[in-house]
């Protein structure tokens, strides 16, 4: 099969390698669509992200669909040619983290492309049947592959508790940012403001649905006539978060779901006196069965973040389409194109 292997920082190239067999417990996919990811983007352009360094050849891309072709042995027969969304995290499933349900911080956990984990990037994958997620027909490649971003979505609104009435600002309008838009109002908030420094990308919170938005170099989020009774922090960037807690209601909370720097001045005095909630959040668990529900009743619409398609030989191209248009949301790839 061919594979897209980073073999440094900018250095991406398509190799051929044996088909993956399945083993005990196992399905093979044929994968068909894979989401490029920011962390893709940075392992590309840095060749690490924090203590996750690229030290070897390595194979990215953890937002994956495709269809089983194979089983190993334990596995019904019957799952051969369904069509899946594959949860790219394999946990150990023994430790206490795992049997309190808390698998997404499982200490063990082997994620596709997070060194030295081979993801996606490739014609075939194996993976646990317990992670492959059958999906109906009404959900198509590509949004079956972006099932993995909204569960991001889906976590980080179940950590920030949105429910009916929810008031939410949503700072940083990039793909998570706009599944987290779409997942908050079907958790039923009655308000989603958006903040972003993209026009565009605003213009499109607005169509997915948003209340309101707010471009963040011309007003501060804090300038709200309503605070907010919720913030899904989506953009990583130190003054986005520090407005964003400023922003909040008295018992609000903040879920911070980007990536950015290690450290952060945090607005202490606030948090204090309104009694604000500031949690972290990291991938998900016990999230496709929502979020492919939200997709398959059309109160969540992925197929309007694909902004680009390339082939395999293409993923140099896919990997710095946000380098070269700043109106890229989400590219994908497609392997067997």
């Amino acid at each position: 099969m061919r594979a897209a292997v980073l073999r440094g920082p900018r250095d991406v190239v398509v190799e051929e390698r044996p088909q993956p067999r399945p083993g005990p417990a196992e399905v093979l996919v044929r994968v068909h669509s894979v989401g490029v990811c920011g962390s893709d983007t940075h392992y590309y352009d840095h060749g690490r992200i924090g203590r996750f360094v690229v030290e070897g050849p390595l194979v990215l891309g953890h937002e994956a669909s495709g269809q089983i072709v194979d089983v190993g042995p334990g596995v019904q027969g019957t799952r051969a040619g369904e069509r899946v969304s594959v949860e790219p995290g394999l946990p150990d499933l023994t430790c206490e983290h795992c049997l309190a349900g808390r698998y997404n911080l499982c200490p063990n956990m082997r994620f596709f492309a997070t060194p030295p984990i081979d993801g996606a990037f490739a014609e075939y994958v194996v993976v646990h049947e317990a992670f492959a997620h059958s999906v109906p027909d009404v959900i198509g490649d590509d949004a079956a592959a972006l099932l993995e971003p909204l569960s991001v979505a889906v976590w980080a609104c179940r950590k920030a508790g949105v429910s009916a009435g929810s008031r939410v600002l949503v700072t940083g309008a990039g793909p998570i940012g706009l599944a987290c838009v779409q997942t908050a109002l079907a958790f039923g908030a009655t308000e989603v403001t958006v903040s972003d420094v993209n026009p565009r990308r605003l213009v499109l919170a607005e169509e997915l649905g948003a209340t309101a938005v707010v471009h963040a170099r011309k007003t501060s989020v804090t300038a709200r006539d309503r605070a907010p009774t919720v913030l899904l922090e989506c953009s990583g960037y130190p003054p986005a978060i520090v407005d964003g807690i400023r922003a909040l209601d008295r018992a609000g909370r903040a879920v911070l779901v980007g990536m950015g720097g290690d450290e952060i001045p945090l607005p202490l005095a606030v948090v204090q006196e309104r009694e604000l909630e500031v949690t972290g959040t990291f991938r998900y668990a016990n999230t496709w069965p929502t979020a492919i529900a939200l997709v398959a009743s059309g109160r969540v619409d992925l197929d309007r973040l694909v902004t680009g398609h390339f082939r395999l030989d293409q993923a140099e191209e896919a990997l710095t389409a946000g380098h070269r248009d700043e109106n890229a949301v989400k590219v994908v790839l497609r392997p067997q194109a």
